[in-house]
């Protein structure tokens, strides 16, 4: 990999714990697989429960002197992380590629993305107001604070390796917390990278911590169960997210969850179909479909299956599967044999219950990792597919008739992440909009994810938001503090 960068400093085999680049105590290391062609990139430290009570210590004593930086102190160190970020995208972005799988162009979108959050929780560092309150009596005054929890433990996923690291380090640096980051075993370098610019922009030994180990479990027991971590971060599937949830409980951190989705893309018969068509894309097959905000089912109204079908299936043609790096590729490899199996398996188990094919539905012959972007039809609720989160490039498409029938169907499931619909009765979109049980509405639009929305879901797929005005309230506590005079 170090040949395929300029800035060669980001390419580093190393943890970093408390200022510091570190093997694991007894040198053990894992390897990290590139999913295009199964070569090795390189291995890093397989870090244990030991190294990580030493990252959390680390951040605890860093906390005492990092909370007390005024927020535009806070906000200089941050500002300048994302400076170099920007400085070195291109590089940022073909380790991403390497590591992960996804083309080139979404690897630096991605990047850009991950550093819109530093800058914008660098200027939202200033912004973490308290209120005065009337006093309840003639001789008090009651004040609210909002001061940084502390130490924060932060697990990230593979399929969005730089933007969901900075998206939950950035709001607590910004809210005066020390964090302790644990990245996808899958994708540890994309993390080592921009925390190396970090280290260069000159964050406080302590402030950040990395831990790369593919013991998640040891590392996941440590943080929820260490009572000097005070707040759980986590980006990942529901299944995990409930078991950290109950970890948690033992010392009663604060928590926020971004889990599975479920996501519904519904076209009403008055919708542009051209439109819907190209949010269906967009949203589907980016990132390979292993993305938590992909469409997941296609709910099409009768009297436009016909058209929106035809047309999405010649737009799906067009898409060229390749090795992420060549610069016309729009679809990857997935990131694992476990991928490619499930989503075997869900396409072969809805053709036995009825589904028909139009498009698809094998392995690509470019790698064992890739696979052929897919279109089923003739979709119902009781096929697994329809119940579980694809993360693959797989179309599902259903045929409903009416409004309240495809609210119902949408709603039926326990996710209740991302939803989109597309068409052009105002009153409609108003009703719509309010009775999708979900935490992010996409209408007329198959891209939702900003930096200055509150991106989470409700249901079985998460608590609290990130991003926004709202993301840094995640990292804060509430003091109310009631003056005699």
């Amino acid at each position: 990999m170090q040949n395929l960068i300029s800035n060669k400093s980001l390419y580093n085999t190393k943890s970093f714990i408390n200022g510091e680049w570190k093997d694991s105590e007894n040198f053990e290391t894992f390897e990290i697989v590139n999913p295009s062609d199964g070569s090795i990139i390189g291995t890093v430290p397989n870090l244990g429960e030991k190294e990580v009570r030493e990252a959390i210590t680390a951040a605890s004593n860093a906390f005492s002197l990092w909370k007390n930086y005024s927020a535009t102190e806070r906000a200089v160190y941050l500002k300048k992380w994302h400076q170099l970020i920007l400085e070195n995208t291109d590089d940022l972005a073909r380790i991403l590629t390497i590591e992960q799988g996804k083309p080139l162009a979404e690897a630096k979108e991605e990047v850009l993305y991950g550093a819109s959050f530093v800058e914008w929780f660098a200027e939202e560092a200033r912004r973490i107001y308290g209120d005065v309150i009337p006093g309840n009596t003639k001789d008090s005054r009651i004040i609210v604070l909002k001061q940084p929890i502390g130490v924060v433990g932060a697990i990230t996923p593979w399929n969005f390796p730089n933007s969901m690291i900075t998206r939950k380090v950035a709001p607590a640096l910004a809210a005066g917390c020390t964090v302790v980051l644990k990245p996808s075993e899958l994708t540890p370098f994309s993390a080592i990278a921009i925390t190396k610019l970090a280290e260069e922009a000159g964050f406080p030994k302590g402030v950040i911590n990395i831990l790369t180990s593919n013991k998640p479990i040891h590392v996941g027991n440590e943080l929820t169960s260490n009572p000097l971590v005070k707040k759980i971060s986590f980006t990942g599937s529901t299944r995990v997210g409930k078991i950290l949830m109950q970890q948690c409980a033992t010392t009663v951190k604060k928590v926020s969850m971004e889990l599975g989705g479920n996501a519904p893309f519904i076209v009403f018969n008055d919708a542009n179909i051209d439109k819907a068509v190209e949010g269906a894309i967009a949203s589907k097959y980016r990132n390979a479909g292993q993305t938590c905000v992909c469409t997941n089912r296609i709910f099409i109204q009768n009297e436009v299956v016909s058209e929106f079908t035809t047309k999405f299936t010649e737009a799906v043609k067009k898409l060229k599967v390749e090795d992420g790096q060549n610069a016309t590729s729009d679809i990857g490899p997935l990131i694992n044999e476990e991928a490619i199996n499930k989503v075997d398996t869900l396409i072969g188990s809805a053709i036995e219950n009825g589904a028909k094919l139009i498009l698809g539905g094998k392995r690509h012959s470019l790698g064992k990792l890739y696979y052929e972007p897919t279109i089923l039809c003739n979709v119902n609720a009781k096929m697994k597919i329809a119940a579980e989160e694809i993360f693959g490039p797989i179309s599902t498409i259903f045929q409903f008739e009416t409004e309240e029938e495809v609210i119902q169907l949408a709603n039926d499931t326990p996710y209740g992440l991302a939803s989109y619909f597309y068409g052009n009765n105002l009153n409609q979109m108003w009703r719509v909009a309010e009775a999708l049980e979900y935490g992010m509405v996409g209408i007329n639009t198959g891209r939702i994810s900003s930096t200055v929305a509150p991106f989470g879901g409700i249901k079985e797929s998460g608590i609290g938001r990130e991003g926004s005005k709202y993301g840094i309230d995640e990292y804060v506590v509430t003091k109310y503090l009631n003056f005699s005079i």
